[in-house]
């Protein structure tokens, strides 16, 4: 039987904007198709009544994936990509992760509180969200799968420590740092970050099919 190729699967941040992979996807040059999860009640998605916690996103968020994928994720989003590798290992066939904290505290590593500003901007998205404690430090380990980081020198949300740390904690990852890249700088700097996925896609060996 043949294997299906995986897709690309990307997982916005606590604003759920899915325009936000848009320029990134442009830039990409791979024969993947691709797909973006929304989040119910998060921007122009509409409400599901079922979905009252950070909890039960994260299971709406995983029943979304339902073949071979390679996950892309940014921000908070990263966490729903690191809960969908420990709990679907046989699906998830790459993981990208930029600027997101992967479920550790964040505490030891001075990293600016966005929830005061994201509560202003976002005022109609759901309170629960913000206070969310999910951490995976202990299980980053188990995690398989060769991983790229990449992160800006620009951003206080995120710092660059947190990326290092998190390539110490999984097994195979690799931190790239774009320079003068803030928290948005999958966006800002599209074109970069798709040099580098494109290079992981080309080069993981977990894959197994060439752009």
């Amino acid at each position: 039987m043949t294997q299906k190729s995986p897709q690309l699967l990307f997982l916005p941040g606590a604003s759920g904007n899915t325009s936000f992979w848009y320029p990134l996807i442009q830039c990409l040059k791979t024969s993947y198709s691709h797909k973006i999860i929304a989040y119910p009640g998060f921007g122009d998605t509409p409400v599901q009544p079922e979905i009252q916690s950070y909890e039960t996103l994260t299971e709406y968020v995983l029943t979304q994936i339902e073949e071979p994928s390679i996950l892309i994720a940014q921000s908070m989003g990263g966490i729903f990509a690191v809960a969908a590798t420990l709990q679907k290992p046989d699906l998830i066939k790459g993981l990208v992760l930029i600027a997101t904290s992967g479920g550790i505290n964040l505490e030891p590593f001075h990293a600016r509180d966005w929830r005061q500003d994201y509560q202003q901007q976002y005022e109609d998205y759901p309170d629960w969200f913000m206070r969310a404690n999910v951490n995976y430090e202990t299980l980053l380990s188990e995690i398989q799968l060769n991983i790229l980081l990449i992160w800006g020198d620009c951003d206080p949300i995120s710092p660059v420590a947190v990326g290092k740390h998190l390539q110490n904690q999984f097994k195979d990852a690799h931190l790239n740092i774009i320079q003068g890249g803030d928290h948005m700088l999958a966006e800002a700097h599209a074109d970069e970050v798709a040099l580098l996925i494109q290079d992981y896609l080309l080069n993981n060996p977990h894959i197994g099919m060439e752009i």
